[in-house]
């Protein structure tokens, strides 16, 4: 099983299993969203620390579209030289509001989890990304890194939202190959 090799449970899963933390439902998750912009790759900035990406590097995630409408979401990441993978499906938590940045995302069906886009880069050069808690927390961009200024800016905004940003995990990004 490709999970097993990987040791990854994805956020929306474990944000099933942790009914105790703070909620994020006083967040909006973004309007105006346009999910053909925000399918591609996306790397993994930051990230608030868990089990299932522990030592976890190079971490990155490509969205597309199946032709039923459901979104294919395969993570990938490197943990001791090797490429740990694990494919899911997305899929609008609301299809009458598909305008908004809500999802629910399975990697072991039939369990959903919350995949609330918080905040998004007016060019979809990022996006920040929740769980249904504060104990999932993601920063991603289109490239391997992001200027200073702004992730700077991006993790005081969330300190302000009351995510625990002084636990922020910062993967190694290297470039990625040419073909």
């Amino acid at each position: 099983m490709e999970f097993a090799k990987w040791g990854i449970v994805p956020a929306f899963l474990a944000a099933l299993l942790s009914g105790c933390a703070a909620s994020t439902s006083d967040i909006p998750a973004v309007g105006d969203f346009e999910l053909d912009r925000y399918l591609g790759t996306w790397y993994e900035i930051a990230r608030l620390p868990h089990r299932f990406e522990r030592n976890l590097d190079n971490v990155r995630a490509e969205y597309t579209l199946d032709p039923d409408g459901t979104v294919k979401v395969v993570n990938r990441g490197v943990r001791d030289g090797g490429e740990r993978t694990v494919t899911g499906r997305a899929k609008f938590k609301d299809p009458a509001a598909a305008r908004t940045g809500e999802l629910r995302v399975s990697f072991f069906r039939p369990f959903y989890g919350d995949y609330r886009i918080i905040e998004l880069g007016p060019g979809y050069d990022y996006a920040v990304v929740t769980g249904a808690t504060r104990d999932y927390l993601w920063i991603l961009s289109r490239a391997p890194a992001m200027p200073p200024a702004q992730l700077k800016a991006i993790v005081g905004r969330l300190a302000k939202l009351g995510f625990e940003v002084d636990k922020l995990e910062y993967p190694r990004q290297d470039a990625p190959e040419k073909n």
